[in-house]
């Protein structure tokens, strides 16, 4: 099956020519003007979608999709989630990462050695925050910062998870011991 990433979910119609109100799940809307596709998931099926425009309106995007010409026709998606697949997503820039790549990653330390695996990670507008399981089933976390941050390899290797390797500056264990 293929992997899928969530990059909006229609709000609601716009007019009566079949057009989307879409809320987007992605820091920059301008990325929709490029979607050649998208994957519509109503729960029931996946159906494939060919963008025929895109353009911002306030804080959505408004698409019309090729062969959806009236507000009938898609009524009915109302609430569904818009994706596309990992080939068609946009590319990241150096030192970017798209969170799903991030989570399930080892986090290792500067040794190399393990360390937890990177469960969520946490957006406070600063910077973000890799949340860690440690092998004790306990919660780390690491703000997403150079002095933090050294390596990130979301790639696979040797039939293992990619891996970010982290440095613990020091009291950042006593600071999320004392958060309990």
């Amino acid at each position: 099956m293929t992997e899928l990433y969530q990059v909006g979910a229609i709000t609601q119609t716009h007019g009566i020519r079949g057009e989307v109100k879409v809320f987007p799940m992605t820091d920059d809307v301008s990325r929709f003007k490029n979607m050649k596709e998208l994957i519509l998931d109503t729960g029931k099926e996946q159906i494939v979608l060919e963008v025929t425009s895109a353009r911002p309106q306030k804080n959505l995007v408004i698409l019309k999709f090729k062969g959806i010409d009236n507000i009938n026709d898609v009524e009915k998606y109302k609430g569904c989630g818009l994706f596309v697949t990992k080939e068609n997503r946009v590319k990241c820039k150096k030192d970017e990462y798209f969170i799903a790549d991030l989570i399930g990653l080892r986090a290792i330390d500067e040794e190399g050695e393990a360390f937890g695996t990177i469960s969520d990670v946490i957006q406070t507008g600063a910077n973000d925050v890799y949340v860690v399981t440690t092998k004790q089933g306990e919660e780390v976390m690491i703000p997403a910062i150079k002095d933090c941050i050294l390596e990130v390899s979301v790639e696979e290797q040797d039939g293992q998870a990619g891996y970010v390797r982290i440095h613990l500056l020091p009291g950042l264990l006593d600071l999320n011991n004392n958060r309990k």
